[in-house]
């Protein structure tokens, strides 16, 4: 039996090239349709969810055909995966992906990014809480934290950065905003990694710690005070929770410093039913920033953190005459004394009640069940457009296992926004 070698004859070997490429394409076609179906949808119901979750998310209305494919996904009546058929359980959650999809997905994900995770965000950077405020690189880091995938609960340790690439930018300067004022400005696509990218902190502003060694962070919260304000805002804005909801009076005081007075107006029961609650355990974990300062030039148009370490900075030891037998601070190591008590219920998870600066104790907050509850409750808020309702509570409390579940979601943040737009869709 005489077996034909292809390769012998250039004609049958220039058909089959042909035919292999013909069907690739075929099945590339295919396979593109099979990803998602942009047949038209007419039922009301689900065109009317798909734009309301497309419009809270990104802030603008979707294509014609970012509205089918998400109502596609949504209606049970439809596979969302296939030009025909059935879909027995309906998909919102990938619909919802779909819209903040910023690789080859819906056209407009960018305003995701650049217009409702920036607004989002912006008043986690200034104690003023205001929206009205330009880019900035705290602002920047958290949403290419989003964009990327990264790990949530690194975002006040990780050694990350996030800085435009294109042409025309100003370079990035530690002393100054005007790079991220040129990326909005100029509506460079935060969605697209080829023009906003990431790269290490390089011990920028002090020994990494995500948002909290920000050029913007320092500006706000290292600015001036005992950096005390450190905590409080990252505390508010990362736990859901101010210093009136960590006050707890049974604490021991030994770790709290000399500028608190122990009678204040002349009347010690103030410290012990007040101001013990807060700086018992605030200061001993406050003791993390030691070595951080922001410093301004003579006309305070710009400035930058800087990090000291193995100096305390002065602002640790003022008004030291107060209480003088109180608490010197000798460097940064810093101590949890709310893993016990009422704040126990935070749910604290890290790996030691204790350690040194500020990404160790970054960690120790991130950690927490609170860290999680706090990250669903607030973009529930945002993408659902009201407090949390009853009965949503179930939903949210599994919604704040499943985030720390790193069999799960994994502190994706992308995959909370979906998971959340799906949840009220209907509302």
């Amino acid at each position: 039996m005489n077996i034909r070698n292809l390769g012998h004859d250039k004609w049958e070997l220039t058909f089959f090239i042909a035919l292999s490429v013909t069907t690739f394409l075929m099945i590339s076609s295919m396979s593109s349709a099979y990803a998602n179906n942009t047949n038209v949808n007419t039922n009301s119901t689900y065109r009317d969810q798909a734009k309301r979750m497309h419009d809270r998310l990104t802030g603008v209305p979707p294509t014609e055909e970012t509205l089918n494919i998400m109502a596609n996904y949504i209606d049970p009546d439809v596979d969302g995966t296939s030009p025909t058929g059935t879909n027995p359980s309906a998909d919102p959650v990938t619909a919802a992906r779909y819209a903040i999809d910023h690789l080859g997905g819906n056209p407009r994900a960018k305003y995701f990014y650049n217009v409702t995770l920036k607004n989002w965000i912006t008043p986690w950077t200034n104690e003023e809480q205001t929206i009205f405020a330009p880019l900035n690189d705290y602002t920047a880091l958290v949403i290419g934290m989003i964009r990327d995938d990264v790990a949530f609960n690194t975002v006040l340790s990780a050694d990350l950065f996030y800085t435009g690439t294109g042409a025309g930018l100003p370079a990035f300067s530690n002393m100054n905003n005007d790079h991220f004022e040129a990326l909005e400005n100029n509506d460079v696509d935060l969605s697209d990694p080829s023009q906003f990218t990431s790269r290490p902190q390089n011990n920028l502003n002090g020994a990494p710690a995500g948002i909290v060694t920000t050029r913007q962070a320092g500006k706000a919260f290292f600015s001036a005070g005992t950096n005390r304000a450190m905590f409080r805002f990252t505390s508010m804005n990362y736990l859901c929770r101010d210093l009136e909801d960590l006050k707890d009076v049974t604490r021991v005081p030994d770790r709290i410093r000399q500028d608190v007075s122990r009678s204040p107006g002349g009347d010690s029961s103030i410290f012990l039913n007040s101001c013990v609650g807060c700086h018992a355990g605030m200061d001993p974990l406050a003791q993390a920033y030691a070595y951080y300062e922001w410093v301004e030039d003579a006309d305070g148009n710009n400035g930058h953190t800087i990090y000291t370490p193995g100096d305390v900075q002065a602002k640790y030891h003022i008004n030291s005459t107060n209480f003088e037998y109180g608490f010197r601070t000798p460097n940064d190591n810093w101590t949890n004394y709310w893993r016990e008590g009422p704040n126990a219920g935070l749910g604290w998870n890290g790996p030691s009640a204790s350690g040194t600066g500020a990404a160790s104790m970054g960690i120790e907050l991130t950690s927490t069940d609170a860290f999680a509850q706090c990250q669903v409750e607030k973009v529930y808020k945002q993408v659902c457009l009201q407090e949390p309702i009853s009965n949503h509570n179930s939903a949210i409390e599994s919604l704040a296992s499943r985030f720390m579940d790193t069999g799960d979601m994994n502190y994706r943040m992308k995959d909370l926004f979906a998971e959340v737009a799906a949840l009220c869709m209907g509302n």
